[in-house]
């Protein structure tokens, strides 16, 4: 009988370990195909139209472009890591928009699921902690961010560095402010229904819908074409200072409101 029962467990152990070798063998093929990725890109879309339309925004919201900010058009939209899943939903219809996007593979779906609101996603990482040592990726994609400003497009861009220090801006926008001459405008979205992802490095927040939500643009900052080191950190740190107020004034809003 403890024969056939080691038997038996043994036979378990085996299929497991097949069906774990058989999903590795499906896993891969799968994760490489354009099909499955724009299906998968297509729901989170549908997901994030969801919440935009059942989560009415709150009093006090501004928007994401356009009404006061128009006069500051185009403009450079900063966006914290983890807080900036919903901006595609919230942002304003027939007005264009590229954003940058991580070229790590895990960014790919972020980028085919806003290419669904029409908006250009342009692959690179613009966050860094030096302007002066952008990698080739990074270059490229602040040049091409450079073109759509000079095109009258507004761009959206990431401020803090991936995986550094969340909500603490790189120089990366900073520099794509000074080279354009166009203003930073430190944007946040929050919904009152949300799940925060407290091991992720950036807290990553996953809204969800039937709430309220609250849009915010903070303090623009302007990036003078002739700063110098020392004048690039204090707008580094301006970046924060307002990213990090509009972010706060944001939760508030969703918190508080009734």
């Amino acid at each position: 009988m403890e024969h056939e029962a080691v038997k038996g467990a043994t036979g378990r152990a085996a299929g497991r370990g097949g069906t774990r070798t058989l999903w590795r063998r499906i896993r891969e093929p799968l994760a490489q195909s354009r099909f499955v990725k724009n299906f998968i890109a297509g729901l989170f879309a549908w997901f994030v139209r969801l919440i935009r339309i059942t989560s009415p925004l709150v009093k006090g919201s501004t928007q994401v472009a356009g009404g006061a900010y128009a006069h500051l058009e185009p403009g450079i939209i900063a966006l914290w890591h983890g807080q900036h899943l919903l901006t595609p939903a919230y942002y304003p219809k027939g007005r264009p928009l590229v954003a940058m996007v991580s070229r790590s593979a895990d960014a790919e779906l972020n980028a085919l699921m806003i290419e669904k609101f029409g908006i250009e996603a342009v692959r690179g990482s613009g966050g860094r902690d030096s302007s002066k040592h952008l990698d080739k990726g990074g270059a490229k994609a602040l040049i091409a961010l450079k073109k759509a400003l000079v095109a009258g497009k507004n761009v959206a861009m990431i401020a803090d560095i991936p995986h550094g220090t969340p909500r603490d801006a790189g120089l990366g926008i900073v520099l794509l402010a000074r080279l354009s001459g166009r203003p930073i405008l430190p944007s946040a979205i929050a919904t009152s229904r949300r799940k925060v992802l407290e091991r992720s490095w950036d807290k990553t927040t996953i809204n969800l819908p039937f709430g309220r939500s609250a849009v915010i643009v903070g303090t623009p900052v302007f990036v003078p074409a002739d700063a110098d080191d020392a004048e690039m950190e204090r707008k580094r740190q301006e970046v924060t200072a307002s990213l990090n107020a509009a972010t706060a004034e944001a939760y508030r809003l969703v918190d508080g409101a009734k």
